[in-house]
């Protein structure tokens, strides 16, 4: 059986209270050699489940540092899902393992530590990938195509729920697993309780993105032929997510280019910024 190993700033989350079931269901139902078997965290969650509760509630070894715990696993799973900024220093270890890394979303705070990161495990031949849930969705499985692909793309739409900070990554990632790489310049249109962003591409092309209380994730594409869809849900997110991550590990070959994620990161850096000055052009960092 080989050996995923937990970093996390606190264990007692929601990725990391989940994934280690889906991880062991996803692997028996594959046929796959994979358990998460040890973790580590550098802080106990207020108010929660200490780390040492936590692994025995999961059944998960807890160990000292997260130096044993590089050492002991074959892969890694980096999580601090809601605390990006901390993502560069938790990872330094495993970056320098050549053991695959995965890290959780949203993969770093800005794009100057986010292209540290790659270059970091690049240096040490350490395959890494990021990526939200929202990627894997069933519905955008299908995509490209001959209909639908990047060249026939006029733009795309997406809606959701959540905040900026931690919930604008899905769709972004959405937006750029549809879109590519090639966003110029970022504009917000948003209101005191709502965001809504507009990206501007080459060639006339566009993407949107709505954040308002509770909406459900959603993408719609409109092709440049003047024919469209609209999807009303996105599902399979997490199962489609797990098994990507263990084929990951079972090949070390990331299912996400670096240039999506860090042009992801540069979104999310131009939008924060789009935030503070409605009505303004951002551009977006190379």
């Amino acid at each position: 059986m080989k050996k995923i190993g937990f970093i996390d700033y606190y264990l007692d989350e929601w990725h990391a209270n989940n994934y280690p079931n889906w991880i062991r269901e996803c692997a028996s139902g594959n046929g796959l050699e994979w358990d998460v078997a040890f973790a580590w965290a550098e802080k106990d969650k207020e108010d929660g489940l200490s780390s040492k509760a936590w692994c025995e509630a999961q059944n998960v070894q807890w160990l000292d540092s997260v130096e044993e715990l590089v050492q002991q696993s074959d892969a890694i799973i980096v999580l601090s899902p809601d605390h990006p900024e901390h993502h560069e220093r938790l990872a330094q270890e495993a970056l320098r393992s050549g053991k695959p890394v995965y890290m959780d979303k949203t993969f770093s705070p800005d794009l100057a530590a986010g292209i540290r990161m790659f270059e970091l495990a690049e240096r040490h031949k350490t395959p890494l990938f990021s990526s939200s849930a929202l990627r894997f969705a069933t519905e955008l499985a299908a995509f490209p195509n001959e209909q639908v692909n990047r060249e026939s793309l006029e733009a795309v739409t997406t809606s959701g729920p959540g905040q900026f900070a931690n919930y604008a990554v899905h769709q972004l990632e959405m937006i750029v697993t549809m879109m590519g790489v090639g966003a110029q310049q970022v504009k917000s249109l948003s209101s005191s309780q709502s965001r809504l962003l507009v990206i501007d591409y080459p060639e006339g092309k566009q993407a949107s993105l709505s954040q308002t209380a509770n909406a459900p994730f959603q993408i719609g594409l409109q092709l440049s032929s003047g024919e469209g869809m609209f999807f009303a849900q996105c599902s399979d997110i997490f199962p489609r997510l797990i098994e990507a991550i263990l084929r990951f590990f079972e090949t070390g070959e990331a299912p996400v280019p670096k240039e999506e994620t860090l042009e992801i990161m540069a979104l999310l850096e131009a939008g924060q910024q789009a935030l503070t000055t409605r009505d303004t052009w951002i551009p977006v960092k190379k």
